[in-house]
């Protein structure tokens, strides 16, 4: 997961609002977003190169998902999946707030990582760059790419103004959610952060939709967490040229009932 907006209690109606963008090399295989064989109440993707997640919702109200922290020329051999950060969170049955220091103290072990996890009690952002730390998250607007969390990046300044916006209607319309994923306009070149990567890279990334023939927009999601525990989670995928090739629609119930929305 590259992009990353995530609205905490924004409303009466919700309680949890996400939006997201994986951006990922075409090549990495992947499962769509359903429930997993080996955990029924957990929904997302899953990583079949890496054997973990990126963005999931379980029972429990939990929510999860990971962005990489952009450091190029920095590599951890054998260092473990961060993918499996995801995993740990959502098959968990504790509370997050005991949960996340003891992945906490093992964070130093993976290359860099922003998470972030809710339950029914809070929200909270753990990352290990510039070192481990964990902290709760209060009521509002956040967003996060390959960097710091609310970094001042074009795409994110962007993504968050129009979520505000969205999120002054008493439900905001998915597709108009969607939309903003969909955002393929590039930043100005006086407008681009310096992440390493040169500014051919900076340019190829700022938009908070890519498209290239090698790494790009996978899947957008969108997350939707009633104030009565229900999440709706809606993943559209898509080609290296950036069109549609799937899209899957999954409720999970307060009760833990999973369902599938079939259009």
């Amino acid at each position: 997961m590259c992009l990353l907006f995530v609205a905490w209690r924004p409303q009466a109606h919700y309680r949890l609002v996400v939006a997201a963008n994986r951006d990922e090399f075409h090549q990495r295989p992947a499962l769509p977003a359903a429930p997993w064989e080996d955990a029924p109440d957990v929904v997302g993707g899953r990583d079949l190169q890496g054997g973990g997640g990126w963005l999931a919702v379980a029972t429990g109200s939990r929510f999860c998902a990971l962005t990489n922290v952009r450091e190029p020329g920095r590599h951890m051999a054998g260092a473990p999946s961060r993918g499996n950060l995801v995993s740990d969170f959502v098959r968990s049955t504790q509370e997050a707030h005991d949960l996340l220091p003891m992945m906490r103290s093992r964070a130093h072990a993976y290359a860099g990582f922003n998470l972030l996890a809710a339950d029914a009690r809070g929200l909270w952002l753990l990352t290990n760059r510039p070192e481990p730390h964990l902290r709760p998250l209060s009521p509002g607007l956040y967003g996060i790419s390959n960097g710091a969390l609310d970094d001042d990046w074009p795409k994110i300044r962007r993504g968050k103004a129009r979520l505000d916006a969205l999120l002054a209607r008493p439900q905001p319309p998915l597709d108009a959610l969607f939309d903003l994923l969909a955002d393929d306009e590039p930043a100005p070149d006086a407008e681009l952060p310096d992440t390493g990567v040169g500014l051919e890279g900076e340019r190829l990334l700022s938009p908070a939709f890519i498209r290239h023939p090698h790494y790009g927009t996978r899947c957008s999601t969108v997350v939707l967490g009633d104030a009565d525990g229900a999440m709706r989670l809606v993943e559209r995928r898509f080609d290296a040229a950036g069109r549609v090739t799937g899209e899957s629609d999954w409720t999970l119930a307060a009760d833990g009932h999973v369902m599938e929305t079939v259009s």
